[in-house]
């Protein structure tokens, strides 16, 4: 799918355009020469060509997108910069999904490559049209604002995990809990909960570090036929500050997670422990009945308690109070 934004009164305008086959150069820039922003999502060959045409560039493939070197990733070729981060999507779900979105920027356009939907772009294309403002001036801006949007994304995202963290930490040291055998099954789906809030900090910082590292690079990038304004460089600047302090935020809710995994683990172990201790306990109080009744089972005609007609009452009690008193006992000592 192929999306184009032209600049008109301070403002973006999607532009009706299809690519049926790619045009000339010469004709592309003639028509196209207002088109600010190219959006391709899963494009097809056809709508490649046609951008590619537009902008003199070559795009690059998927498997070059997902490239972890560096200077695969950022880099300049013919005048224009190719930066690709990591993005995000299905953020409202459990199971967020990594894919790579190339931010290509010339002088007078900027082109987007993506191969998956994104809130973020849908809300700032939305904004942009129907809102005015110096923020829309130039594709540089345009391109700051999108990334701008993605990370006001993951931080409402961050924010929705932490407050979750924070209930999950709850339903952990909550005082009261039910029998033992439910409060580890309790135990043991809050672990699984943990690990999908771990996976999902994991892809946010490192969706942040790549931001981090596409705003220095397009910072430290001098291209002479493109001046930054001021408003530009403050946003880089904010971007920069703000990634950074995100990927912060994201490291306290990892260290939390393996904290309060490390708690719950703990937690089992000591029910566990609780339980192999029941039995113990259980088998040395009954261990005195089972020596009395071994003894009052033997067969000997001079046991003087077998013609007793109190014998088997005796015999009884002895038993009882043998089990009673190391219970007593290990109560009061407080092992149980």
């Amino acid at each position: 799918m192929l999306r184009t934004y032209v600049r008109a009164d301070d403002r973006l305008r999607a532009a009706a355009l299809v690519a049926e086959a790619a045009p000339s150069p010469d004709t592309a820039v003639a028509n196209e020469a207002a088109v600010i922003w190219y959006d391709l999502v899963e494009p097809s060959l056809a709508e490649s060509r046609h951008v590619e045409a537009s902008l003199g560039l070559t795009l690059p493939s998927r498997d070059e997108m997902e490239d972890i070197e560096l200077s695969a990733r950022l880099y300049q070729e013919n005048g224009a910069e190719f930066m690709t981060m990591t993005a995000l999507t299905n953020l409202d779900g459990d199971e967020p999904v990594k894919t790579p979105v190339t931010f290509i920027l010339t002088d007078c356009a900027l082109a987007t490559l993506r191969y998956g939907e994104s809130r973020a772009f849908a809300a700032f294309a939305a904004r942009a049209v129907r809102t005015n403002g110096h923020a829309l001036q130039n594709a540089e801006v345009v391109m700051l604002g999108l990334i701008e949007a993605m990370v006001d994304r993951m931080a409402d995202v961050l924010e929705r995990i932490g407050n979750e963290i924070d209930g999950i930490s709850r339903s952990i040291f909550r005082a009261k809990a039910a029998r033992s055998n439910k409060k580890q099954q309790d135990l043991q789906s809050l672990i699984e909960q943990l690990g999908q809030k771990g996976d999902f900090l994991s892809g946010i910082r490192e969706s942040l570090v790549s931001v981090t590292r596409l705003v220095a690079y397009h910072a430290a990038t001098e291209n002479p036929g493109r001046k930054s304004g001021k408003e530009a460089r403050q946003m880089i600047k904010l971007l920069g500050r703000d990634a950074t302090s995100l990927g912060d935020h994201a490291a306290f809710l990892s260290g939390k997670i393996n904290f309060l995994l490390d708690a719950t683990l703990g937690l089992i172990n000591l029910e566990q422990n609780q339980i192999i201790k029941i039995f113990t306990v259980a088998s040395v109080v009954f261990l005195p009945p089972t020596l009395v009744a071994s003894v009052y089972g033997m067969n000997f005609q001079l046991m003087p308690e077998l013609q007793w007609s109190l014998g088997y009452p005796w015999a009884i009690l002895l038993m009882i109070a043998s089990a009673a008193l190391p219970f007593l006992y290990f109560k009061r000592r407080g092992w149980l």
